[in-house]
């Protein structure tokens, strides 16, 4: 199926991130390039933007879409953890701009051979990136059940966790889970019917949970938060948009220790927790969809936009 993604919050990214000719910027997440699309001609003439994706099948179709701005445009194949490194291969020493859209894009949850949706018949995989070797069906195959439990609850915030990891624990005694919507059955039975009455799809917060688990999501979301001193150039804004609590509180933990807010207790006379000011908030609460745009993208109504500029000439001081 073509690569197909409608970017969220396109013109407050643009707004609040603020790109400036012959600036240097990472899409971190650049999917089908619609962000990246928007940002490049405010970076010319001079400016250059690296697109970087996990996604091998995203990877190309932001090639498609952004080759006629030419060589001010570089689309990468890799994940933002390792950002630092793939700037020092390319001698970039900080950027001006940082964007990362996190979570997973509509065209892989619309195609169904990914695995990632729970309304489609496909087989368990869900990888992000297909070259990586932990696939849904080897995660619920194989994965005890406490440790299943846990990711359900942690990752997915359901609160029938352990009843899931029993009910797929004891399944897959009987015969291996290869397919979403043997999967999405086991789950269903496993939620008491009160419970599946209402709100949202019975096995969208599972689904949401072994996604996270199998692509390290929030391992790698709290990896480049802990690089951004490096990462930005002085004066550089990062911006990031969530689509869960989980996402949207690493954010703003990370935002909030690099402004320097002292954590010591109250009662010290003197402050010795050693916070240094790094970054101040340019959005001091999550910017969110209008109504129009959610009415255009349903999918739009979670995200969350959070942006922050890094305020220190030096790393070791003001």
């Amino acid at each position: 199926m073509p690569y197909a993604h409608q970017p969220v919050l396109l013109a407050e990214v643009v707004r609040y991130l603020e790109p400036q000719p012959g600036e240097i910027f990472v899409d971190a997440t650049v999917g089908g390039g619609g962000h990246s699309f928007a940002i490049v001609p405010h970076l010319l003439p001079g400016g250059r933007l690296l697109g970087l994706d996990r996604d091998a099948e995203a990877v190309q179709a932001a090639k498609e879409r952004l080759a006629p701005f030419g060589e001010a445009v570089e689309i990468i194949e890799g994940n933002f953890k390792d950002l630092d490194v793939i700037l020092a291969s390319r001698g970039i020493g900080g950027v001006d701009g940082l964007l990362l859209d996190l979570g997973v894009s509509s065209y892989q949850l619309d195609n169904p051979e990914r695995g990632f949706s729970y309304q489609h018949e496909a087989p368990l995989d869900m990888r992000m990136g297909r070259n990586g070797d932990l696939t849904a069906a080897t995660l619920v195959n194989t994965w005890p059940e406490e440790r299943l439990a846990q990711i359900i609850w942690e990752y997915g915030e359901e609160r029938w966790a352990r009843r899931i990891a029993a009910c797929i624990v004891a399944a897959r005694q009987r015969e291996p889970i290869t397919t979403t919507t043997r999967l999405v059955e086991i789950i269903k039975a496993a939620i008491p019917a009160r419970a599946r009455r209402s709100g949202h799809h019975p096995a969208k917060r599972t689904f949401q949970a072994l996604r996270i688990a199998i692509n390290g999501e929030l391992d790698a979301l709290k990896t480049v938060m802990a690089k951004l001193e490096q990462i930005l150039n002085p004066g550089g804004r990062v911006g990031v948009i969530s689509f869960h609590s989980l996402e949207d509180r690493i954010v703003k933990n990370a935002f909030q220790l690099l402004s320097g807010r002292c954590t010591c207790p109250p009662d010290l006379p003197v402050c010795i927790c050693g916070r240094r000011r790094v970054l101040e908030p340019i959005t001091h609460k999550p910017v969110t969809p209008s109504t129009a745009e959610i009415a255009a993208n349903p999918r739009a109504r979670s995200a969350r936009l959070r942006v922050a500029r890094r305020v220190l000439k030096e790393k070791d001081g003001e």
